[in-house]
């Protein structure tokens, strides 16, 4: 039953991303409008798959890899219904529905088996910690296509290229800047909450706070990356193209983070190792 509605999903978003496809052809906004219904309809669904398999598994189901990367597209999703309230940008629809599915797609292929967990997984700061970290990597999922988006568009205008499929009914280089600033700035505080509710669990599982480890080394390297955005953005004036270059680097470091630490390296965090994420 599960499969069958996690791939149910994936049908949603797949059809989401042709017909988001098929709006920037026709510019019909009844496309527009119906793209929007759906990411709603999917987000409404994906939330009852995450909440059926934490009641079959009996935890916060983020500790393997189809799990969380399931749930990272739960968590962009989520923010993108924040935000599109928000900012009324009718571009961000179109460029986090071809994410969503690529994340599915990638989760499809990967164990969907239950495995067994253990007890340290089993406490109340998986929640706290992976809902943290989750809801700010979605932000700055979000901001990294956003700034690919804005680099495109700025490189279009300046060698003055004639209108892209892409770029019809855009917002302005300005309202996308401002945009990535938001995301940079909602962000950055939910990462910081998630670098502390980790270091707390860990203390109550390994007494001690930081260990540096590799996924708690790289973190701290990303949290330091997007804390010297913010710093040059409000202290030093930084907008637009330098701005988005920052977010593309930050974003790197998320996903080698997110994915590297866990496939490569050595760590307590890894999904081999069953530990903490």
């Amino acid at each position: 039953m599960y499969s069958f509605f996690f791939y149910l999903i994936l049908l949603f978003y797949i059809s989401t991303t042709c017909i988001y496809f098929f709006y920037l052809i026709k510019m019909n906004y009844i496309l527009l409008k119906l793209g929007k219904k759906l990411l709603i309809v999917s987000f409404i669904l994906h939330t009852f798959v995450i909440i059926s398999r934490l009641f079959e598994v009996g935890y916060f189901p983020i500790t393997s890899q189809h799990e969380s990367i399931s749930f990272l597209a739960w968590s962009i999703l989520f923010i993108y219904i924040v935000l599109d309230r928000k900012s009324k940008h009718n571009h961000l629809g179109i460029i986090i529905s071809p994410l969503l599915m690529i994340l599915m797609s990638i989760a499809s292929v990967l164990l969907k088996d239950i495995t067994h967990i253990p007890p340290i997984l089993k406490s109340q700061w998986l929640l706290v910690h992976g809902i943290f970290s989750f809801l700010a990597e979605g932000i700055f999922t979000i901001a990294f296509a956003t700034s690919v988006f804005y680099l495109f568009q700025e490189r279009s205008l300046k060698m003055k290229k004639r209108i892209t499929l892409f770029q019809r009914g855009s917002p302005s280089l300005e309202a996308l800047d401002e945009f990535i600033f938001l995301c940079i700035r909602l962000g950055f505080p939910l990462m910081t909450a998630g670098i502390i509710t980790g270091s707390i669990w860990a203390n109550t599982a390994w007494n001690s706070y930081w260990s540096w480890d590799p996924k708690e080394t790289w973190s701290l390297i990303t949290w330091i990356i997007y804390a010297a955005l913010l710093h040059q953005r409000i202290n030093m004036g930084w907008r637009g193209k330098k701005a988005a270059w920052m977010a593309v680097v930050g974003f790197i470091s998320v996903l080698f983070t997110f994915f590297g630490v866990n496939l490569v390296l050595p760590s307590l965090h890894s999904y081999s190792s069953l530990s903490l994420r």
